[in-house]
């Protein structure tokens, strides 16, 4: 006898098909799983032997050899073991499906055959509604997280029994010999989505508690605007976190299609909380410690996992105190800077993790910090050479990949009574300079703010006056700065004028995205 079922497994953030053939042939009771199963795999044999009998199905007393196919893939985790357990009751006739039905198995097995969840379930629904599945029998405790997808029927199974309508259970646990349906009807899940999320509450804070400190909110809301990576450099005390933590208060929303990248990757990590609300809105904000490992910040693991940067993709990774990181940490961002992806490489296959993120740092000085006194005199009692050795911690590569350099004084006392810029005004400004650019890219399919432009449509669009272009390579030549360095200002300067709803960059918005890049020289010094 031959029958097959189908599931889904992980396979780096995305999920993957596969297809559970069940062969029952005479011969001496032996059940085999092939098709490059891992140990967890492997171990399903119990399980669902256990889960059957315990449910009052019986295990086949023959041959057995249940196939994963594509047989090239490795398959790892326990999400197979509600399918090969479905597989082997439609193989020996126990169960029958609705007619006309694709369906899609995917939940780990406990020995009395409840169903437990497994992470990354909203990765293997999509790729399966993608691949024409029209349904997906999952565990109770994945169903909120499946039925976020539209287009796909959600079966929540919170036992094997279940599978059974409960007209015929008796007869089941009876032990008498009948073909079971599936109980559609019975398992059939609808989420409630009438509670709303919220997307800004009070705990992201507001730039109104952080007195003065002006040209740094408008360095912020620039970096916000375009999605560009930001230093803050100054002493302690001066508000550089305090700032950095408020930038999600001020950014955009994430649109329908970025919210699904950022949930499915969260799903994938198991660390997708409270999903009645729907897909994650909120734009992700990350804050490592300076301790952590290159693979915790890149990925990694004997079987991959997206780490911070995959994380904060489509949002923010804030790295504090950023020259305490290890030289070896800070250098693995520089590629996903770059190609706004990780790839994590193994002997049996390589993983490309997303990871288009805005990078936020804050760094002091030098070693001690450079404070100030109560009269304005520099406390600093760092030598050159040690201030030398700290600034170089921090490469001239990754340098030149951060967009905006910030310094951040102590303020002036005049400042600290004054009213700021809230985090309203600065949001309402972000969101009109976003929506010039989704005008502006409307048609293209890669490119949503400023800071994606490359090549030929930075050129197009990026396009500044001749005196602006003037002033741009007189301070390249003088400031001794790299062609990456001139795009990443060119981009820079295309914000500012979106923000100043100018049709076209103009002188001053040159020298102000110049004034963002001096401590290039300056670190270098």
């Amino acid at each position: 006898m031959y029958g097959k079922s189908y599931s889904a497994c992980l396979y780096g953030v995305n999920g993957v098909i596969v297809e559970v053939e069940v062969d029952i042939t005479n011969g001496l009771p032996q059940t085999t799983i092939i098709g490059l199963p891992d140990s967890a795999i492997r171990e399903s044999t119990d399980r669902v032997k256990a889960a059957l009998k315990n449910c009052g199905f019986r295990f086949p007393s023959r041959r057995v050899t249940i196939n994963l196919a594509p047989a090239d893939l490795r398959k790892e985790g326990s999400s197979l073991d509600l399918a090969i357990a479905l597989g082997i009751l439609l193989t020996d006739g126990q169960l029958a499906l609705p007619e006309g039905s694709r369906l899609v198995a995917v939940g780990e097995l406990s020995l009395d055959g409840s169903l437990r969840p497994v992470p990354g379930v909203l990765a293997m629904a999509d790729c399966a509604r993608r691949q024409g599945f029209n349904a997906i029998l999952i565990s109770s405790a994945n169903a909120d997280e499946a039925s976020l997808l539209e287009g796909l029927t959600v079966y929540s199974l919170p036992h094997l029994r279940m599978l059974v309508p409960e007209a015929q259970r008796e007869e089941l646990s009876a032990g008498k010999e009948k073909r079971y349906a599936f109980d559609a009807d019975g398992l059939r899940y609808t989420q409630d989505k009438s509670e709303k999320p919220t997307l800004f509450s009070e705990a992201d804070g507001d730039y109104a508690d952080v007195l003065g400190q002006e040209h740094a909110k408008r360095a912020l809301m620039i970096a916000a605007a375009g999605m560009h990576n930001i230093l803050l450099s100054g002493p302690p005390g001066t508000g550089k976190t305090m700032l950095i933590k408020r930038l999600p208060g001020i950014m955009t929303n994430l649109s329908e299609n970025e919210a699904l990248e950022a949930t499915k990757i969260l799903s994938a990590a198991g660390r997708l909380n409270n999903v009645r609300h729907g897909l994650v809105r909120r734009r992700p904000f990350r804050a490592p410690h300076h301790t952590i490992s290159p693979s915790g910040l890149a990925g990694g693991g004997s079987i991959p996992r997206p780490g911070e940067v995959s994380l904060a993709h489509r949002g923010v990774l804030f790295l504090d105190e950023l020259p305490e990181f290890s030289r070896g940490a800070l250098e693995v961002l520089r590629q996903p800077l770059e190609d706004r992806t990780v790839t994590i490489s193994r002997a049996r296959a390589a993983f490309t993790f997303p990871a288009h993120f805005m990078l936020a740092c804050s760094m002091n000085p030098c070693p001690c910090g450079g404070g100030h006194d109560e009269n304005g005199q520099s406390t600093c009692s760092c030598s050159p050479s040690a201030i030398l050795r700290y600034r170089s911690r921090i490469s001239g590569p990754l340098l030149d990949r951060i967009d905006m350099q910030v310094e951040v004084p102590q303020p002036p006392p005049g400042d600290l009574i004054r009213p700021g810029s809230s985090s309203a005004d600065l949001r309402e400004r972000v969101l009109f300079a976003s929506k010039r650019q989704k005008a502006r890219y409307g048609a293209l399919k890669n490119v949503e703010c400023n800071s994606q432009l490359s090549g030929a449509l930075l050129r197009k669009h990026a396009n500044p006056g001749r005196e602006a272009q003037l002033l741009l390579d007189t301070a390249i030549g003088a400031l001794g700065l790299s062609m990456r360095s001139r795009d990443r200002i060119l981009k820079l300067a295309l914000t500012i004028a979106d923000l100043e709803d100018s049709n076209e960059i103009r002188t001053e918005h040159i020298a102000e995205a110049l004034q963002y890049r001096q401590m290039d020289r300056r670190m270098r010094e």
